[in-house]
């Protein structure tokens, strides 16, 4: 028995036709197997996500203008790859990333470098937040020491940032959690259910993929080029014909690809999903990252485009240290009422003493130890592309303003193979499948710049041995590795 897909937004055969480019290769003379190959690029790029609907047959070949004849073969090889699956009356849609579409790479070890995990080292100065701490902890020892909304100090300083993001927040507004991946569980749980589609990016984060499936409802990709950014008409579409229960969105920074939309952008983004009555979950984690001025001056958040169905995420974990495991939820307050009541079946609140040291961080002399955090990862970030462009330049990629990651397009589909080939060089990394809805994404790979830039060089040059032996490489099994 197949396995049920979610059927996503239909491209259509002039828009398959500009994704497709130059897709006949000189001299040959088969058409069929050139297009099949083309189409299969696109889906192991993450371009054409599984359950897009593709263009009838007449139709693609108006727009490609090759015979029908030409465009049956094609499908026909598609089909027996396991790329593309056909019903009558149905039509034809993609179905799976084929024999090359290899999932999920690689051993734990010790001793490796690790670029699985886009995290930085501890924040200067936490320890005297530690001791800050320590000192107000008496004022509330003698009580039960349950928070659940969050410690009214912390969530006042929250509520205070959004404000001066351009935001107007108040701290009822505000729902402090277990780290940004326990808020966006929490909003999972009160949003959708078993069976619900999900709207999401891809690529997109691996660890809300996840999630989405251990609550058995069923994402919606929706392709996001890794230079133009975010497909507003194929969002629009998605929403019409999938009628998603919500979205997930990361709008700033995103991770993979480490794009921003634009104020512009944001926008007709928010209307779209206040017009579809739409609920999107926006993850902020990486909204401080900003290389290019102050994250104050930045696009305003969502929030502010889309209307009170939206609930942004935060978290300390990429700003701070990964080691602080504590987020938040900023909403209506209808939406935190709704969250309180949702609450108990994840968790009781968020420890206390975790949320004083945070509080004492975002005082302002916290802000002025993140300004020279940006300064330093911008130069880690630098020193990436530099080890990059010498040890690997047939690699492509945009350096983007703000985040922990490059999003690199590989010399050939190998992602995976190439993770694994990285264990045995010391090097821990995440394929591109772990970060698509259905795998795919082989000739991509995320490679983060949280280590100290000695550790980036050599972690890049041991990265192109592995690459260099990765050429002539069979098909290797699929292990797990975790992500952040």
């Amino acid at each position: 028995m197949e396995p049920h897909i979610p059927l996503g937004s239909r491209i259509s055969g002039e828009r398959l036709a500009v994704l497709l480019g130059e897709w006949r290769r000189r001299g040959s003379r088969q058409g069929a197997a050139d297009l099949a190959a083309a189409v299969e690029l696109q889906v192991l790029d993450g371009q054409l996500p599984i359950g897009t609907r593709l263009p009838a047959e007449r139709e693609l070949a108006e727009a490609l203008a090759v015979s029908r004849t030409l465009i049956g073969a094609a499908l026909d090889r598609l089909r027996e790859d396991g790329l593309v699956a056909s019903r009558r009356g149905a039509g034809s849609w993609i179905a799976g990333t084929g024999r090359r579409g290899h999932e999920r790479a690689l051993p734990s070890g010790e001793g490796l470098l690790d670029l699985a995990r886009a995290a930085p080292s501890a924040l200067p100065g936490l320890m005297s937040a530690v001791d800050d701490a320590r000192r107000a902890l008496t004022e509330y020892v003698t009580g039960n020491g349950y928070l659940t909304g969050g410690l009214p100090l912390l969530r006042e300083r929250i509520a205070e940032r959004y404000t001066a993001r351009g935001l107007p927040t108040s701290p009822d507004q505000v729902v402090v959690t277990g780290g940004a991946y326990s808020a966006f569980v929490l909003c999972l749980r009160m949003l959708a259910g078993p069976g619900d589609r999900v709207l999401v990016e891809q690529p997109t984060y691996p660890n809300a993929l996840d999630a989405i499936r251990a609550a058995h409802a069923l994402p919606v990709p929706v392709a996001l080029d890794p230079v133009r950014g975010w497909d507003l008409a194929g969002i629009e579409a998605a929403l019409r014909q999938a009628s998603p229960r919500f979205g997930y969105l990361v709008v700033d920074f995103q991770n993979p690809t480490g794009l921003r939309l634009d104020a512009a952008g944001r926008e007709r983004l928010g209307g779209l999903l206040a017009r579809s009555r739409t609920p999107v979950v926006v993850d902020e984690s990486l909204v401080e990252l900003d290389y290019e001025g102050d994250p104050l001056d930045a696009p305003p958040p969502l929030a502010a485009f889309a209307g009170d169905l939206t609930l942004m995420v935060g978290s300390a974990a990429k700003s701070h240290w990964g080691g602080l495991r504590l987020g938040w939820i900023r909403a209506s307050a209808d939406l935190v009422d709704r969250l309180g009541s949702s609450r108990f079946a994840v968790d009781l609140g968020a420890p206390v003493f975790e949320q004083l040291v945070l509080a004492s961080l975002l005082e302002p002399a916290g802000y002025e130890a993140l300004a020279r955090r940006r300064a330093e990862l911008q130069g880690q970030r630098d020193a990436l592309v530099g080890a990059l462009k010498w040890y690997c330049p047939e690699w492509t990629f945009e350096v983007p303003s703000g985040g922990l990651s490059l999003w690199c397009r590989l010399p050939e589909p190998m992602s995976t193979r190439l993770a694994v080939s990285a264990a045995n060089h010391g090097v821990q990394l995440a394929p591109g499948s772990r970060f698509g809805v259905h795998g795919g994404l082989e000739r991509w790979l995320r490679v983060p710049f949280g280590l100290p830039p000695d550790q980036l060089f050599e972690a890049v040059r041991r990265l192109s041995m592995a690459a260099a032996s990765v050429r002539g490489l069979a098909a290797v099994p699929a292990v797990n590795v975790p992500v952040t």
